[in-house]
């Protein structure tokens, strides 16, 4: 079976993640703000919206690092899925350069599907962070205007 078809996809699914991205950036913005806002407004909480806002800033700054890896995975992907005739050769073209960068040890090779696998895993991965930043956002959201009751 040709490895065009499964390249073609696989890159098509990666360029996917750039929407995971553009969502997070506007949680993590949103979450600066808000972290920020107790410095400039007399806050009830400062410390727990703090906490919440960095929380929430690492898990955007996690989903950012995986969404840089898999634009590049779908980059790479893509050109490989358009010329997939000389698959091989740009293979260990790609394998060499990878090492040169130090971004892939010496001697490692893998098979398309297994590089396909990968590339999605990240993509998983992606998506994992960015449901994690939704779901501390949506906590947030839900919790912080109960907490003046409770005191």
């Amino acid at each position: 079976m040709s490895e065009e078809p499964q390249l073609a996809l696989t890159a098509r699914m990666l360029r996917r993640g750039r929407q995971l991205e553009r969502l997070s950036d506007g949680i993590s913005l949103i979450a600066l703000a808000v972290g920020l806002a107790p410095l400039f407004v007399a806050a009830r909480h400062p410390l727990l919206a703090g906490m919440l806002c960095a929380l929430l800033l690492i898990l955007g700054l996690a989903q950012k690092y995986h969404a840089l890896r898999v634009a590049l995975d779908a980059e790479l992907i893509g050109n490989l899925a358009e010329d997939a005739g000389r698959l091989s050769s740009r293979t260990r073209a790609l394998d060499q350069s990878l090492h040169e960068l130090r971004l892939k040890a010496a001697g490692r090779e893998r098979d398309w599907l297994s590089r396909c696998h990968g590339a999605l895993r990240l993509l998983r991965w992606q998506a994992i962070c960015l449901g994690l930043q939704v779901a501390v956002a949506l906590f947030g959201l839900l919790l912080l205007p109960w907490l003046p009751l409770a005191a």
